[in-house]
């Protein structure tokens, strides 16, 4: 049986702590698991941001994971969730990957999808002046909106105070494409023929279920898309988590052990 090493890309305010639970199911399975930490974003919580945060874009995150999977001996399985969905797409395509896991992915270019629900969570940010070139970090009452809607409150309050300080700029890319002078948020999609697993809460307030559909279309190679029943976006914990990695090793084991794709969306 082919164990294929993974490469997880954490999303916006984030850093890789968002996989430990994740990352201990597929290490368990025998995965070499990857957790690369995006530029700026090892400074604590509570540390004021680099003042360089607020103008790095998106295309230096994709040269970034673009240049981290070339110091690796082979190419792996590319995953990430919410900004993490996005910027595996794009990189994927850059590095003609194996395979591709998606897990709440934020919009490209082509998948935007504006909703209510996305413009409530993030208004408190983006009615900040200023904020498309300084770092930005959500407040915890839209984050436990928009991001924690459905995880207890004890949890949602801890993972709140681990959110770090993130790019302004990026944001703006990817929320705003058509004013964004960039075209890194723009994926081919004729290039990601390879197999492609892609899961979203029904209840996802911010990156909503319309992405992913979107996203599930656009690709063109095989995709085994869930739409999990009363999960938001958050998730990494309970059984939802469980259900996300259970999601994730049978779509491994049927895709590198000689199995059978699974149906597309």
């Amino acid at each position: 049986m082919t164990t294929p090493a993974i490469f997880l890309i954490h999303g916006m305010w984030s850093t890789p702590a968002t996989f430990d639970g994740l990352r201990a199911r597929l290490t368990a399975a025998g995965h070499v698991v990857h957790t690369p930490v995006l530029p700026f974003h090892e400074h604590s919580p509570d540390a004021p941001p680099p003042v360089e945060l607020g103008q790095i874009g998106v295309a230096d995150y994709i040269d970034f994971l673009v240049a981290e999977i070339a110091r690796l001996p082979a190419v792996p399985v590319i995953g990430g969730h919410s900004m993490g969905g996005f910027l595996a797409q794009a990189v994927a395509a850059r590095v003609e990957a194996p395979g591709l896991m998606l897990f709440a992915p934020a919009a490209t270019a082509s998948t935007n999808a504006v909703a209510i629900d996305s413009l409530r969570t993030l208004s408190h940010v983006m009615t900040r002046g200023s904020w498309w070139k300084s770092p930005t970090k959500i407040d915890p009452e839209h984050a436990r909106w928009g991001i924690y809607n459905g995880v207890p409150v004890d949890v949602a309050d801890a993972e709140i105070a681990k959110l770090v300080w993130d790019s302004g700029r990026v944001l703006f890319e990817m929320g705003l494409p058509w004013l964004a002078k960039t075209t890194a948020t723009r994926v081919d999609y004729a290039r990601l023929k390879m197999p492609a697993l892609v899961i979203v809460g029904a209840a996802d307030r911010i990156t909503v279920p319309a992405i992913a559909r979107a996203t599930a279309r656009a690709i063109t190679g095989p995709v085994d898309y869930h739409e999990l029943p009363d999960t938001g976006h958050w998730l990494w914990h309970g059984a939802a988590g469980d259900r996300v990695a259970d999601l994730a090793l049978g779509w491994l084991r049927d895709q590198f052990s000689g199995g059978a794709n699974l149906a597309s969306a």
